[in-house]
């Protein structure tokens, strides 16, 4: 079931002059206090550049949710899961929302409108990749149809601690012939 915006919000494209600076907040917000990424140091503008430039080159979405304001709220996007030919219809995917914003409903939106995108772009598998103890991502990706694929133990440490990463995997009924090649 589609759930409405909030009020007052709506679903843009990301464009690099206009969110990257937002986009890298939200990231950088992220590393700092959370396990949902496992980088240590936050990222730089240089590494941002390099990020949206493997977007567009993929053809990979970046799905925004902003206010009247245009201020970014969250983003969706995804990208490559394996650099192998024959994963090329499965996408790795990321949901990130402002830590202000968080609990009114726009990850789920976002999540929602990028299982669109990928359905549009023909791809099978979506994949998320969830820290063990994320429990509130669990829920939203078991919400949407994701199941869990199995989970990895011990395989990141931060903060001191071993952390354990699971795999959601959502099926899709795209593409409508798959080729090889």
């Amino acid at each position: 079931m589609q759930r409405a915006l909030p009020p007052g919000v709506r679903l843009i494209d990301c464009e690099r002059g206009l969110h990257a600076a937002a986009i890298l907040d939200i990231l950088n917000e992220a590393i700092v206090h959370s396990t949902a990424l496992y980088d240590y140091q936050p990222r730089s503008a240089a590494q941002m550049d390099a990020w949206f430039d493997a977007k567009v080159a993929g053809g990979w979405p970046i799905i925004g949710a902003v206010d009247e304001a245009g201020t970014l709220l969250g983003f969706a996007s995804c990208g490559s899961f394996r650099a192998f030919p024959a994963y090329k219809y499965t996408a790795e995917h990321s949901v990130y929302v402002h830590h202000t914003q968080r609990g009114r409903g726009l990850g789920r939106v976002l999540l929602q409108a990028l299982i669109e995108r990928a359905q549009a772009l023909g791809l099978h598998t979506l994949v998320g990749v969830i820290d063990h103890d994320n429990a509130g991502s669990q829920r939203l990706h078991t919400a949407l149809g994701f199941v869990h694929a199995g989970t990895l133990r011990q395989c990141g440490f931060k903060f001191g601690r071993w952390l354990d990463v699971d795999f959601y995997q959502l099926t899709l009924p795209t593409p409508a012939q798959p080729v090889d090649g």
